[in-house]
Parts: structure tokens; C-alpha cells; sequence
């Protein structure tokens, strides 16, 4: 009784509250006074007061707070961005100064103290870098330190380009580092795949075959095959050891969308997996020990009416599910950890065509983007893919973004996860790439800079801050994406190198460090037998028309310029199994020929050739027996491979089981069900039993058993 009492005599009170205070302000005319046309003022009531201020809206300071914050959060930013309070002090108040913000600068006692056990965190607004003399002294103290300390995001401000090379007569939109990352492919619209050396931009052998331009390539995960696909429909593979053709791999009728490898890892048999325009998906069966592809793949036709076409795919880190995209917004998903691959599921949450499609580096997850607008985390749970959804049009608070970019149809161009997949990030076709919190869908940063649509994001492969975008507008950047900041930015130009292609057949690559091996090659860099003419058989295989030998049984080419002039003799050398090179060039060199549109340059050197080569049988040897791209080390190969086949066993389980767990369910409806009709069907029994005995001899109801087949029947329906 006492505590009720209490309870009631606060709620009094409270209730009161705002009574007293109206009655003091009118008691001790604390209200401003109101002026009367002669100038004299006059108390005014509590309700005279709103009614004179009918603008004032309840939340009229909330109001300014939210319209003045991101303002004061540009000239000065928080130690906490977007959070906003009548409150903070410090670098949180709303009356802030620049010389409140200033940093205190950590002495090397700062980093050698452990907080806890760990190296102490940076601020995440703590300024100019701190000097890494004193953090790796803290760490040669305490024997650890935090990567983002040791290595902190201003390093990349570093990168520098270390040559630009032209490789290409046409435009390059393939482009991917081997396993290593001491190889660089680039594929191009000149129906050709290159090979160039990451640590001095050497260029190393030239793949021929293809008939029309490379549209994907993939490196499988021992890193001793390259795979491309063209506009030709035809899928070719070569070995990255020798260059020789591996197979040529003629199963789809529209040109080759996207090309996967998988990752699964369990006995000898792989599987590789293409997509087409003509709405397939081939699964075609590999042997890892002799390298042998299956002619035929298994092919899932997926074209529920003409023109759809299949546009993207993704496999799971296990290699057990793959996830593919659609014109027709559907994603479709296959699980390979029974004999056959086979379809599982078809998610059809988009509502246009779904063109991106990227899984988790760690998990079951997978992003989808698509041209609605939107972009989808999903994630597999009871035997269900279940999605958060990113929409596009979401603003975060302060956007300064103007009517007509709100009122543009937002659609994604392109997704990725960052390295710990605690991250994703969207390009949007307002130029603009949104940061998401990937567990919550929560929108974190826009990221400004781009002027035209961006179709590459690349994350970093050990750096879960750093995020590279290149986009239609020549530039590249560099981004930390938990800080949404830019970290550098280039125009038209594997963890320690990038490698950028362009629409006009260069080759950049970037990197830390001294770029003086890179001095020693010329800016274009051609092979005289990259355009020459090939003959093909019935299965597509390739021969050089001149020589009619295999291109990768061909003597050593010639390095030239892109108007087909060879280089000097301190050029040639850098050409894999070069020994002993004589030219004879009696024809006048072709300047600017290319340039000035009479001829093609390298496309005619069959015609301009150099008019001796000599090569013994020692030279032709050292050239067959040479290594284009190691393979992977066997300490590293053997450690992915674990990790590859151990995820592949937790992916199998968790569908398995879940499948079990729901099949086992439905079973147990069923059978609730059953017993439900059949006490139906007793019930009916009792009750038309007298009927059927009445009318037995009259046969209109010649048994029981028909009765109770009727009322079965209808007891399924009714059921």
C-alpha cells in the first residue's frame, strides 16, 4: 500500500510539473513581454505565448539541431560522426572550436603500454599519422601491435604509377593477377590474352585463338591454367607453365557472360562453370592430375521465355554453392556436394535484371545488385536464402545532393565486400558508392569523386579498409571505407600492386617502392606474331598460318612498337628464351603508319617482317622449356586447399542437414494430416453405416469399402 501510494503521488507530481512551471513563469514574468503600437509592453499568459508562435512546431529545437550539426560536422568534425546532442562536450559540443579538436600526440610510451593485453586503439579522428620509429619500437617492447598502426591508411598515399604500356589495338576490360601475384593477364577486344610480369612489366607470352573480343577470363586455384571467354562462344584454356592450349570448350550458342573456377577441393575431379547470352549454365568437369576437360558439360538451360540471358555467377568460398544472375531477375542457385551439380533454389526478390553477384570471402553469405535500384545481402538459414535489403534512394543525414539527383531512378552497377566481410559497398548510377553495414543494412558513408558511372571495385586482399573504384571517368581511387575518406586518386592511369587497363589498350600498374625496373621497357610493347593469321581445325584449335605450327611452338617473337618497327637488340633481350637474335630490316620503318590510318601497323608485320631470325636448336629448347608463370608454392597451395576443403565440408553439412531437418518436418505434418483424415473417414463410417446395410439389396451402394473410398477421397480434398 505504501509503495502504490508513492507511485501515485509521483505520477501527481509529474503530471504537475509542467502546470508549476507555467504558473512561476506567469508569477515572476519571465515570459517576454508583448510591445503594444505605442511601444509599451505589456505581461503576457503562457497561452498568449503559443499562440503568437503558432510556427514553433513541438520539435522545433530537434529541428535545428539535426539542421545545424552536419554543417558544424563539416567545418569541424566529431570524434563520433552523426551523432548530435544539446549536450557534448569536447569534440561532441555544439560550440566546438578548431582548438578544442586539436589531438594529443601520443609520446612511444603511449605504444609501448598495453591495454588489457592488446596495443592500445587509435582515435579514429586522431589527425596526422603517428611515426612508425615509435610504433615499432612500442612493438619491439611489448612483442605485438595492431595492423592498422603499423601500418596505417596514410601508407597508401604512396602508391605511384610505375608505367603505363601499350599491349593492345583495342579496348582492355579483362584484366587479373595470377595466385601469386607475380603475373598479370590482361584480355582484350583484339581477341588476344597477354601475359606481363607484375615487378618490371615485362611482357611475357601472347595467347592466340579466340575470333572475337575476351568478354571474362578466370585462373583456376593451383594457378596452372587460364581460362577465357569470348564473344566466339567458344571457351578456350591454356596451361600457364607452357602456354600450350589445355582445351577448347564449345558448349553455349551465345556469347560467354561470365567464367568461375571452383573452388571445391575434394579428389581430383573440379569443376568449371560458364554463363552465356544464350540463358545456360555449364558445369564441365576437369581432372586436376591430367588437366583433361570434359567435352560435354552438364548444362542447365534456364530460359523461362526467349531473350533471357544469364549474366553473372559467384561461387560460395567451399566451392558447394554457386549463385548466378539474370535478365529475367531471378538468381538461381546450384549446389555441387552430391554427385551432379543440381538447382536448388530460384530467388525472385528482384524486380529487374540482376547483373552483379559476389559471395562472402568467410561464410554463406552473398550480395546481389540489380538494376531496380536495390541490392540484397542474403544469407542461408533453414534451408532458406534470406535477404536484408540496401536500398539505393536511402540518404544518410546531411546529403547534399540536389533535386535532380533524388529524383533520378537510382540503379547498382557493381558490389563487393571488403576483406573481413564486415562491409559492403554499391556503385550507383549517380556516381556515388554507399557504404553498408553488412550485418544491419545500415547505410555508414556516400563516397564522392566520381563523375561518371562506376563498373570496378576491387577490395584488398589482406586490408579490410581499403577499397579500390575505377569508373567511366578515367579516375581511379583509393578509399577507406570505415572512415569514408579518399586516400588517393589517379586519372587515366595483388595487396602491394594494381594493375588498371583502359579503353585504349594500356596497361598501368601501381605499386610501392622504386619504379627503376620499370625504365627498362619501352611504352609499347608488342610480339610481331600477336596479329598474324591463324587456321583452325574442326575442333577450333589454332595454327599460324605462315609457320603452320601451334603458336606456343613458335620461336621466339620479335618485340615491336605498335606500328610494327622491332625494337633495339637491349629491348629483344627481355623477350622469355631470347640467346641469340640477328635482324635484317631492308624495308623502311612504318612511323606513325597506324596513326595517319593507312595500315594497322602490327596487324600487317606478316607483311613487314624481319627478314632473319636465326635460332639454333639449343634457343628453340630453352624456349619450350620455359616456366610463363610458376605455380603456387606447395606450402601456401596446401594451406588454401585446407581451408577450402574444410569450408566446402561446413557448406555441405549446413544444406544437408538442413534439408534432413526439414524434410523430417514436413513428414511430421503429413502424418498429422493422415491421422486427421483418417479419423475423418471413421467418423463418416459410423454415421452412413446404416445407410449402406438399407440400401445393399436395392444396389445403389454395393459395398462399405466404397463408401469409405468416396469419403477418402473427399476427406483428401477437404484435408
Amino acid at each position: 500500500r505504501r509503495s502504490s501510494s508513492s507511485s501515485r503521488r509521483l505520477g501527481l507530481t509529474a503530471r504537475s510539473l509542467p502546470q508549476v512551471l507555467v504558473q512561476e513563469l506567469e508569477q515572476y514574468q519571465l515570459l517576454p513581454k508583448r510591445l503594444d503600437w505605442e511601444g509599451n509592453e505589456h505581461n503576457r499568459s503562457y497561452e498568449e505565448l503559443v499562440l503568437s508562435n503558432k510556427h514553433v512546431a513541438p520539435d522545433h529545437l530537434l529541428q535545428i539541431c539535426q539542421r545545424i550539426g552536419p554543417m558544424l560536422d563539416k567545418e569541424i568534425p566529431p570524434s563520433i560522426s552523426r551523432v548530435t546532442s544539446l549536450l557534448g562536450a569536447g569534440r561532441q559540443s555544439l560550440l566546438r572550436t578548431a582548438k578544442d579538436c586539436r589531438h594529443t600526440v601520443w609520446k612511444g610510451s603511449a605504444f609501448a603500454a598495453l591495454h588489457r593485453g592488446r596495443p592500445p586503439e587509435m582515435p579514429v579522428n586522431y589527425g596526422s599519422p603517428p611515426s612508425l620509429v615509435e610504433i615499432h619500437r612500442g612493438k619491439q617492447l611489448t612483442g605485438c601491435s595492431t595492423f592498422s598502426t603499423a601500418f596505417p591508411g596514410t601508407m597508401y598515399q604512396h602508391i605511384k604509377m610505375h608505367r603505363r604500356i601499350l599491349g593492345h589495338l583495342s579496348a582492355v576490360y579483362c584484366v587479373a593477377f595470377d595466385r601469386t601475384g607475380h603475373r598479370i593477364f590482361t584480355g582484350s577486344d583484339d581477341c588476344l590474352v597477354k601475359i606481363w610480369s607484375t615487378h618490371n612489366g615485362r611482357l611475357l607470352s601472347t595467347l592466340r585463338g579466340h575470333s572475337a573480343e575476351i568478354s571474362d577470363m578466370a585462373v583456376n586455384y593451383e594457378n596452372t591454367l587460364i581460362a577465357a571467354g569470348s564473344c566466339d562462344k567458344i571457351i578456350r584454356v591454356w596451361c600457364l607453365r607452357t602456354c600450350a592450349p589445355v582445351a577448347v570448350l564449345q558448349g553455349h550458342t551465345g556469347s560467354i557472360t561470365s567464367l568461375q573456377f571452383s573452388p571445391m577441393a575434394k579428389g581430383p575431379q573440379r569443376y568449371m562453370v560458364s554463363t552465356g547470352a544464350d540463358g545456360t549454365v555449364c558445369f564441365w568437369q576437369w581432372d586436376l592430375e591430367s588437366l583433361k576437360f570434359s567435352p560435354r558439360p552438364l548444362k542447365f538451360t534456364e530460359k523461362p521465355r526467349p531473350g533471357v540471358q544469364m549474366l553473372c555467377s559467384s561461387f560460395s568460398v567451399g566451392g558447394m554453392f554457386l549463385a548466378t544472375g539474370s535478365t529475367d531477375h531471378v538468381i538461381r542457385m546450384y549446389f555441387l556436394g552430391f554427385e551432379a551439380p543440381e538447382k536448388i533454389a530460384e530467388l525472385e526478390s528482384h524486380t529487374d535484371k540482376v547483373d552483379s553477384i559476389q559471395f562472402c570471402n568467410n561464410g554463406d553469405r552473398f550480395l546481389s545488385g540489380s538494376r531496380d535500384g536495390t541490392a540484397r545481402i542474403w544469407r542461408f538459414e533453414q534451408l532458406e536464402w534470406r535477404s536484408i535489403l540496401l536500398d539505393m534512394a536511402t540518404r544518410i543525414s546531411g546529403d547534399t545532393s540536389s533535386e535532380e539527383e533524388r529524383f533520378m531512378k537510382p540503379k547498382v552497377t557493381m558490389i563487393a565486400w571488403n576483406q573481413d566481410d564486415s562491409i559492403v559497398v554499391t556503385a550507383v548510377n549517380d556516381h556515388v558508392l554507399k557504404v553498408w553495414n553488412s550485418y544491419t543494412g545500415q547505410l555508414l558513408h556516400n563516397l564522392l569523386g566520381h563523375a561518371d558511372e562506376v563498373f570496378v571495385l576491387e577490395t584488398h586482399p589482406f586490408d579490410s579498409r581499403i577499397m579500390l573504384s575505377a569508373g567511366h571517368d578515367g579516375s581511379i581511387f583509393i578509399w577507406d571505407i570505415t572512415k569514408g575518406t579518399k586516400m588517393k586518386h589517379y586519372f587515366n592511369m595483388d595487396g602491394q600492386h594494381f594493375a588498371c587497363t583502359d579503353s585504349h589498350g594500356h596497361l598501368l600498374i601501381f605499386g610501392f617502392g622504386c619504379s627503376k625496373p620499370y625504365e627498362k621497357i619501352p611504352d609499347q610493347m608488342f610480339f610481331h606474331t600477336d596479329y598474324r593469321p591463324l587456321i583452325r581445325d574442326s575442333n577450333n584449335y589454332v595454327l599460324d598460318e605462315q609457320t603452320q605450327q601451334a603458336p606456343h611452338l613458335m620461336p621466339p617473337p620479335f618485340l615491336v612498337d605498335v606500328d610494327g618497327n622491332p625494337h633495339p637488340t637491349k629491348y629483344q633481350r627481355l623477350v622469355p628464351g631470347f640467346r641469340r637474335l640477328s635482324l635484317d630490316i631492308q624495308s623502311p620503318p612504318n612511323i606513325g603508319l597506324r596513326r595517319s590510318g593507312q595500315v594497322e601497323g602490327v596487324r600487317q608485320m606478316h607483311q613487314n617482317a624481319p627478314r632473319s631470325q636465326i635460332a639454333t636448336e639449343r634457343d628453340l629448347q630453352a624456349w619450350k622449356r620455359r616456366v610463363v608463370v610458376p605455380e603456387a608454392p606447395p606450402g601456401m597451395f596446401r594451406r588454401l586447399e585446407d581451408f577450402r576443403i574444410e569450408r566446402g565440408e561446413e557448406e555441405r553439412n549446413l544444406y544437408v542437414i538442413g534439408r534432413k531437418k526439414k524434410s523430417f518436418q514436413l513428414s511430421q505434418k503429413s502424418n498429422s494430416v493422415v491421422s486427421v483424415s483418417q479419423s475423418r473417414q471413421r467418423t463418416c463410417r459410423r454415421k452412413y453405416a446404416n445407410y449402406g446395410r438399407r440400401h445393399a439389396g436395392r444396389g445403389e451402394l454395393s459395398s462399405g469399402n466404397e463408401s469409405s473410398g468416396s469419403v477418402r477421397h473427399v476427406s483428401r480434398r477437404t484435408s
